[in-house]
């Protein structure tokens, strides 16, 4: 569990949650809540304690089974109190990366496209609180908390950095409120998925280069067919990631519109970070099928390379049986078990079958060649 208290530039993390439920514990600022799942378990009541002191409201109990549902897809939900979203993000490879790589060389290693593991990451949004719900390695809010850390206090950890010169500069470094540093999370999350794209070409492009090579023998078929289950897989969490968020920005422009200036700034930089995330996740879902399209058109691609390449020999076989059909007939002309027989009791009868057999052999040889039935094919 971590707890992040922000007031402005200053941000401070804190150990325990029953202190901030006390009265005036954060009269300033916002907190960020950040559990795995069993933590919130374990810690309901003291999270609904908080809630309650610093929002005036709880979480529904449907809320709270989605927020520890491991196999929920990316949704959105929303009271009167606070909003809910569901993002699924890219599993963590052993815990030490934010998706699984592809070990060794691309050729004859493990794809990246066997499996596309994911896990789905909660967001409870209050106007002074976020609740955030994650996995049990945590590989995204630690990421997320090291930077958010680095520009409150790139000195020392704990204390706020002094105020910059400039405030927009401050403001784009420090979220400005629970929505904002949602959005943010979920860009980082978002990006992971951007991250993938290159090994995805990478390991699709290699396939493709040996279905299309006609002397190769692509044998690979099976990871190949889970390959593309696992690109239908992704396209469909893509899917459920856009129209969640989409939903949360058709909630946001239904609300009503703030008298302040800093009110009306703050809504106008949440809308402009949701629309952000949006558009990189319509990049991705525009890659995945992009690549699925390939993976389709590569094994066409190669079906049709393999029939050309069966035309080609049966046309060189029906070719060189063409030229021997009228040697077999001299053959067999000559062999047939009469005593006369023109050339056959002749010194150099021999000689002159075997030249006109071979003449007869070149004749069509270069016939057929000038009608290309017998042409070099690179």
């Amino acid at each position: 569990m971590r707890i992040f208290k922000i007031d402005g530039p200053q941000v401070s993390e804190h150990d325990a949650l029953a202190p901030m439920a006390a009265p005036g514990a954060c009269e300033r600022g916002y907190l960020w809540l950040s559990l795995t799942r069993a933590e919130l378990q374990a810690s309901l009541a003291q999270v609904q304690e908080v809630l309650q002191s610093l929002c005036g409201t709880l979480l529904l109990d449907l809320h709270v089974s989605d927020l520890l549902n491991d196999q929920l897809p990316s949704r959105y939900d929303y009271t009167s109190q606070y909003d809910l979203l569901v993002f699924r993000r890219l599993a963590a490879s052993n815990g030490k990366g934010p998706h699984p790589k592809a070990e060794g060389p691309a050729r004859g290693g493990p794809s990246v496209l066997r499996r596309v593991d994911t896990r789905p990451v909660g967001f409870a949004v209050f106007d002074r609180v976020l609740l955030s719900v994650h996995p049990e390695d945590g590989t995204v809010r630690d990421a997320f908390a090291a930077k958010l850390l680095a520009a409150a206090a790139p000195g020392e950890r704990g204390r706020s950095a002094d105020p910059a010169l400039d405030v927009r500069a401050v403001s784009s470094r420090i979220p400005s409120g629970p929505s904002d540093l949602m959005l943010r999370v979920i860009n980082q999350i978002v990006d992971a998925y951007l991250d993938l794209r290159r090994d995805l070409t990478r390991q699709l492009d290699h396939w493709q280069a040996e279905l299309i090579d006609p002397h190769s023998r692509f044998t690979n078929w099976s990871a190949l067919m889970e390959s593309r289950q696992s690109l239908y897989h992704l396209d469909e969490i893509c899917e459920d990631q856009r129209g969640a968020i989409q939903d949360w920005i058709d909630s946001l422009e239904t609300q009503p519109t703030p008298t302040g200036a800093a009110e009306q700034r703050e809504r106008e930089l949440v809308m402009v970070r949701s629309r952000d995330v949006l558009e990189h996740i319509e990049r991705v879902v525009h890659h995945v099928r992009r690549l699925e399209q390939n993976a389709e058109t590569a094994v066409q691609m190669h079906f049709s390379v393999q029939g050309h390449r069966a035309n080609d020999i049966m046309r060189v076989l029906t070719a060189l049986t063409a030229v021997f059909l009228p040697l077999n007939l001299i053959a067999g002309i000559f062999g047939m078990n009469f005593e006369f027989i023109p050339l056959v009791h002749k010194a150099d009868g021999f000689w002159i079958a075997m030249g006109s057999m071979g003449v007869i052999a070149a004749i069509l040889i270069v016939v057929f060649w000038r009608k290309r039935y017998l042409a070099r094919t690179r």
